[in-house]
């Protein structure tokens, strides 16, 4: 109880520059949690994009059809679309992987810029509670009247808001990168996935028209 209540006294003292980087943090934690949800739910794996390339690998076209029925996510979802096309509406087979893959990745992509705001201007908001901080306990300024512990407690909080941006700008940086690495891997899987479905396709119409 004392923890919260000393918490709760040195979050005053830094200014009302600690609310609006609150605030800040609140927003991240909460695209981080919806984020999470979205990629939980649409996100097929590395472990669907690895056994559909073995599959793929052994020609086995009937079971990773299946393979993509049956499993969740985007690109199983894509793929099985692009599968089940009959061999002659599959001469545009790479512009369809194309717009697909466009518009998936960029509903994954949705809400990590507004991540990349906060980590820069986090540091600036701490920045500036320090500053107004430091303008607040140097304006009390008079060594004559034996004030300089005055203006050593009023600089110490006011770099309060400097560590509180800096908190937030880290976790921030943190769930950026977390999710960013997350799309690249769904984009090294979809590259992968599409272009054994291509070559598949390219292959059934060499043996056609020969």
């Amino acid at each position: 109880m004392d923890f919260i209540t000393q918490g709760i006294t040195i979050f005053h003292k830094g200014g009302f520059v600690m609310y609006i980087l609150l605030l800040c943090s609140l927003f991240v934690l909460s695209i981080g949690i919806e984020r999470f949800l979205y990629f939980r739910q649409l996100d097929s794996g590395r472990q669907f994009a690895a056994v559909f390339y073995r599959l793929m690998n052994n020609d086995k076209f009937a079971e990773a059809q299946q393979l993509t029925a049956t499993s969740h996510g985007s690109l199983a979802l894509i793929l099985h679309s692009a599968m089940i096309k009959s061999p002659m509406a599959a001469n545009n087979i790479k512009a369809f992987f194309e717009i697909q893959s466009g518009i998936i990745l960029a509903k994954f992509r949705r809400r990590l810029y507004y991540l990349n705001v906060i980590v820069t201007m986090a540091p600036l908001l701490g920045l500036l509670g320090t500053i107004s901080g430091m303008i607040s306990a140097f304006s009390v300024f008079n060594l004559q009247s034996g004030q300089t512990a005055t203006i050593t407690g009023g600089v110490g909080e006011a770099l309060i808001a400097t560590a509180m941006g800096l908190c937030v700008a880290i976790i921030s940086l943190i769930i950026h990168a977390y999710f960013t690495q997350r799309i690249d891997n769904i984009i090294t899987d979809m590259e992968q996935s599409f272009s054994l479905v291509e070559a598949y396709y390219a292959r059934g119409e060499n043996h056609a028209s020969a």
